[in-house]
C-alpha cells in the first residue's frame, strides 16, 4: 500500500472504521432491535475472494421492498462492507433491502477492477434481489467518497451503451436505477492535483488525493477513463441512450472534494437529469457518518425525503 493510501486509511478509520467498531458495542445498534435481519458473506462473484462478498440487511417483513446497493468509500484502497455496516443498517431500518458490498482494492487491483466488481454486484442484485424480499426494479445506488464515484459509474453503464464487457452487462439487464445517492464523492480520479489548483488545501491533503489517483489508475493503460471520471464523461454533453436517473448529491462545504459535486450537478442539469444538490455548511468529508451531529441528521432527513419521492418507498 502506498504511503498516501496508508494515511487516507488512518483518516477514514477515525470516522467510519472507528464508528463501526464502537457501534457494534452499543446494544441499541443491534440490527434485531430495529427489526432488521443480516445475512453475511453472500458471494456475488464465484471467485472465493472476500472482496467478492456482500452482506444483506433486510427488514424482517421484507417483501417487494426498494433495494439499496451500497458501495463503500476509502480512496479505492481500503475499507470494506464491514466498515460501512452502520450506513447499511440506517437504510434497512427505514424499510430498504440493502446489499452492502466489498470490491477489489488498489493498488493491488487497480482500475478497472473495482468497476468490474460493482457491475457484477449490480447484475447479481438484479437477478437475485427478489429472493431477499427486494424489488430490483426500484434500485437505489448509494455510496460515499470512492463509493460515490463507483455509483456514478454504474449509472453511466445503465444509461449509456458502452463497449466494456462489464458495463455492457449492466446495460443488458435493462434495469436503470430509480435513484443515485453519491455523498462526499470524487467524480474525477485523474488529475487529482486540480483540487489544489482550485482552492488552497493543506499540502498533506493534496498529497493524499494525488496518491489515491496514482494508485487507482495505475493499471488504466488502454482503458477508457469514463468510468473512473464520470463527471468528465457527462461534461462532454452526449445524450444518454436511456434517461439518467434522478440524483441526490451531497457534500460538506469544508470537504476538499466540494468542487467535484458542483461540476457533477451542473453536468447532470445540462443533460436534463433531475439533480437535488445539497451543500452542508461547514461539514467535512463523509460528515453524514457522524450520526449524532446536527448536519448528519439533516442530511439523512433530506436523503430519505428524496428517496421516498423517487422510489415510492419508505419515508
Amino acid at each position: 500500500m502506498s504511503r498516501s493510501l496508508h494515511w487516507i486509511g488512518v483518516a477514514s478509520h477515525h470516522v467510519l472504521g472507528g464508528l463501526a467498531r464502537a457501534g457494534r458495542a452499543v446494544p441499541i445498534a443491534h440490527p434485531r432491535l430495529h427489526r432488521v435481519e443480516v445475512l453475511r458473506d453472500v458471494p456475488y462473484r464465484g471467485t472465493g475472494r472476500r472482496a467478492h462478498l456482500l452482506d444483506v440487511y433486510r427488514p424482517l417483513d421484507a417483501a417487494g421492498r426498494p433495494v439499496v446497493l451500497y458501495v463503500h468509500g476509502g480512496g479505492f484502497g481500503i475499507l470494506s462492507k464491514d466498515s460501512h455496516w452502520l450506513l447499511a443498517l440506517i437504510f434497512a431500518r427505514r424499510g430498504y433491502v440493502v446489499f452492502n458490498i466489498s470490491y477489489r482494492l488498489a493498488p493491488a487491483d487497480p482500475y478497472p477492477a473495482a468497476v468490474e466488481d460493482v457491475c457484477a454486484a449490480y447484475n447479481w442484485v438484479v437477478r437475485n434481489g427478489h429472493d431477499y424480499g427486494g424489488d430490483p426494479q426500484r434500485m437505489v445506488l448509494a455510496g460515499d467518497s470512492a463509493g460515490g464515484n463507483l455509483c456514478a459509474a454504474l449509472a453511466l453503464a445503465a444509461c449509456y451503451r458502452r463497449d466494456e464487457p462489464h458495463a455492457r452487462a449492466v446495460w443488458d439487464t435493462g434495469v436503470v436505477p430509480r435513484a443515485v445517492v453519491p455523498t462526499s464523492a470524487i467524480f474525477q480520479v485523474s488529475d487529482c492535483a486540480r483540487f489544489g489548483r482550485r482552492r488552497r488545501l493543506p499540502r498533506f491533503v493534496s498529497w493524499v488525493l494525488e496518491g489515491v489517483g496514482r494508485a487507482y489508475l495505475g493499471g488504466a493503460n488502454g482503458h477508457s477513463l469514463d468510468l473512473a471520471d464520470p463527471v468528465c464523461a457527462l461534461e462532454r454533453g452526449e445524450p444518454p441512450h436511456r434517461p439518467l436517473p434522478p440524483f441526490f448529491v451531497a457534500v460538506g462545504t469544508k470537504d476538499p472534494l466540494l468542487d467535484d459535486t458542483r461540476r457533477f450537478a451542473a453536468a447532470l442539469e445540462r443533460l436534463g437529469a433531475r439533480c437535488d444538490a445539497r451543500y452542508y455548511q461547514g461539514a467535512i468529508h463523509v460528515f453524514h457518518a457522524a450520526l449524532w451531529r446536527r448536519k448528519a441528521r439533516a442530511y439523512w432527513r433530506d436523503a430519505f425525503d428524496f428517496l421516498a419521492r423517487e422510489t415510492r418507498g419508505p419515508s
